[in-house]
């Protein structure tokens, strides 16, 4: 299919996507989005989360809908790095005699759902990071390419941190976007118990097939962006990091800031979110939007944005904030104090009126 044929047929499909998705993911608009530009941009996703969000269900809905092969390995500590990647094993040969056979592991697939990243060592995780970055895996000594799509959607729990390891700056770095997946709605969440406890799943059709993934990333990796995207994503990126390129409002807030990847990934994610919604070319507007998602994750906050209560949501937000844009956009006057004091001094007028009625 050419070029122009996959642009216009990409918004009636991203439209049967979402209509399909909601007959068995309640809500998750947003995160169904951003996994859709993981696809899009053949890029990786963080989903974070607390158990129970359906986290596994999304991402095997989307392999379905996008006739992509799935596969979901379970994190644990006691995981080796050939539980992924797969072994040398001693077997009968199609030509007779025995002799050595590759068992290729779970890795070997499109979509890979990579369940609580953070409970392996980092042994393990590195064997994973190679698919990643290199979209091959090396065993016995040979390299073994992995068939595209490859596409990791890797999960990790924000609450319990007991007996895990956590990620190492360069491997967050290596992640597209950090999707964070919250609690539902009180009528969502009514929809999902209702929905899970009486009926069955919905079926879901294909709707893209693999080649059509295929031409869609190359269109997202060969797409020209203008040249005032460029320069807002990498300015973008450079604000995050302390010096004289950060803004004012960050004071000593950040440690360390995102690398050139963070900026090449905010261009990308821009065009892919542009034709997601039938325009060729993205602007300042798309950048803005994915900004979040893009830097949350590669931004180090410092001790002392850690003792004024201060996290990396609030640091990209002045970010974005404090860097002007080239469309002009300006962000709504922020009010005399952040939610931290506000919601301190609420707290303490609730205790001074406890006593008063004791």
């Amino acid at each position: 299919m050419d070029r122009s044929a996959l642009v216009s047929r990409l918004p009636e499909a991203m439209s049967n996507v979402r209509r399909e998705m909601a007959r068995r993911i309640v809500g998750m608009e947003d995160v169904v989005e951003l996994v859709l530009y993981c696809l899009l941009c053949n890029g990786h996703g963080l989903l974070v989360g607390v158990p129970g969000l359906a986290k596994t269900m999304l991402c095997s809905s989307v392999a379905s809908l996008l006739d992509l092969e799935f596969k979901r390995i379970q994190f644990t500590p006691d995981l080796m790095p050939g539980d992924i990647v797969g072994t040398e094993t001693l077997a009968e040969l199609p030509e007779g005699g025995r002799g050595f056979r590759f068992v290729h592991g779970p890795i070997f697939t499109n979509l890979l759902l990579a369940d609580e990243i953070n409970r392996t060592p980092p042994k393990t995780q590195a064997a994973l990071m190679e698919g990643m970055e290199e979209r091959s895996v090396t065993s016995g000594g040979e390299q073994r390419p992995l068939d595209p799509p490859f596409i990791v959607l890797a999960t990790q729990n924000p609450i319990e941190q007991e007996g895990t390891y956590e990620l190492p700056a360069a491997q967050l770095d290596r992640f597209l976007v950090q999707i964070n997946v919250g609690y539902p709605s009180a009528e969502d969440e009514r929809a999902i118990v209702r929905r899970t406890t009486a009926g069955s799943m919905a079926e879901l059709k294909p709707v893209l097939t693999r080649d059509e993934i295929l031409g869609l990333q190359h269109l997202v990796q060969t797409a020209e962006p203008p040249a005032d995207v460029l320069r807002y994503a990498t300015t973008l990126a450079r604000a995050t990091r302390p010096g004289d390129d950060a803004p004012e409002t960050l004071d000593d807030l950040v440690a360390w800031g995102a690398g050139p990847r963070a900026a090449q990934a905010l261009v990308m994610t821009a065009k892919a979110r542009a034709l997601l919604a039938g325009r060729t070319r993205p602007d300042c507007a798309d950048v803005r939007a994915v900004a979040p998602a893009v830097l949350n994750h590669r931004v180090i906050a410092s001790f002392a944005a850690a003792a004024r209560n201060i996290g990396r949501d609030e640091i990209v937000r002045r970010v974005v904030a404090g860097v002007p844009s080239p469309d002009g956009w300006a962000p709504e006057p922020a009010g005399p104090e952040g939610l931290w004091p506000r919601l301190m001094r609420r707290f303490g007028r609730g205790r001074e009126e406890a006593r008063a009625s004791a």
